[in-house]
């Protein structure tokens, strides 16, 4: 939504092409794994947790994948901007957009779980800003507002 330039939303196979570009872009290999874990994330419509990420690949492959494998890989796509974390629910959601970083400001339905991901970079930069001047580097502001979404409310 807000932000300091537009970007494309990605969708089906156009998103993840852009997942591999970001991914390869940053060092690391797109195997069939990686590839398979986030197809079964991005096909959710709601934040999801490992568990349900891992029960999607084992479908995917026919075969039981630990939720331990799937961990790693989606910890590798939240470091690389392949996918945010939902930190209250402990769940993740593709990015839409992998090629751009922005803060995370998350709306979360508290009656469906639906979770928004907005990006408005001039809300956060002042958690930024501030914790700058605590002496923390590196910051990653991550911002949930729990309420009812439009279909809930």
């Amino acid at each position: 939504m807000a932000s300091h330039h537009q970007h494309h939303e990605h969708s089906g196979v156009a998103l993840a092409d852009a997942a591999r570009g970001a991914l390869e872009q940053a060092g690391e290999q797109w195997t069939e794994m990686r590839s398979d874990v986030f197809s079964a994330l991005a096909q959710q419509d709601r934040p999801v947790s490992a568990y349900d990420v891992a029960e999607g690949v084992s479908a995917l492959r026919g075969k039981r994948v630990a939720a331990n494998s799937v961990y790693r890989i989606l910890d590798l796509f939240v470091r690389t901007n392949l996918a945010r974390r939902v930190e209250s629910a402990n769940a993740y959601v593709a990015n839409s957009h992998p090629g751009c970083r922005h803060d995370c400001i998350f709306l979360i339905c508290d009656s469906c779980g639906k979770a928004v991901h907005i990006d408005d970079d001039s809300l956060t930069g002042a958690l930024v800003t501030a914790a700058k001047s605590a002496g923390f580097a590196d910051v990653r502001p991550v911002v949930e507002l729990r309420g009812h979404c439009a279909d809930c409310s």
